[in-house]
């Protein structure tokens, strides 16, 4: 299975359902242990993030708060809180297929304490420097998700 275009089509089908553009699978020893859509919108817990919901299923399955051996595939950079929550359960890797810059031009959410663009700059440090090891695996097609979320919010 080609996990990068699985996390791809789970975004994807979550737009098409109302929801946001952001999706995360779980791999452990070569498999998807779990894939997860973001909820926020049909949930309205602003929590309902794609990593979030996909570590407390996660969880369940492994029954242990630890992730070792387990890879993250995830649409986009992690904002700060699920990036928090990834370093807690300390996974062997993450893989994000976007960046916010790839994708800003046609998903935005700015909230009443941050922007998109600020809330990285006060919490983040490049993603190179960081201890838990990223790595940035570009796929064009990821960008269809944003513009379909785009086309699909304009009306």
């Amino acid at each position: 299975m080609d996990f990068i275009e699985r996390t791809i089509e789970v975004a994807m089908e979550n737009v098409k359902e109302g929801g946001r553009p952001f999706a995360c699978l779980i791999v452990k020893d070569g498999k998807v242990l779990v894939e997860a859509a973001n909820q926020v919108a049909q949930s309205h817990d602003p929590t309902a993030h794609a990593e979030i919901l996909a570590i407390q299923k996660g969880s369940q399955l492994l029954k242990s708060e630890h992730f070792e051996g387990c890879e993250f595939y995830i649409l986009a950079h992690p904002c700060p809180m699920c990036l928090a929550a990834m370093y807690y359960c300390s996974p062997k890797r993450v893989i994000f297929i976007t960046t916010r810059e790839e994708y800003s031009e046609y998903y935005v959410d700015h909230r009443k304490y941050f922007t998109l663009q600020n809330f990285y700059e006060e919490i983040c440090m490049p993603w190179k420097q960081r201890a838990l090891p990223m790595v940035h695996n570009p796929n064009p097609r990821a960008i269809d998700v944003y513009k379909l979320w785009k086309e699909v919010n304009e009306s």
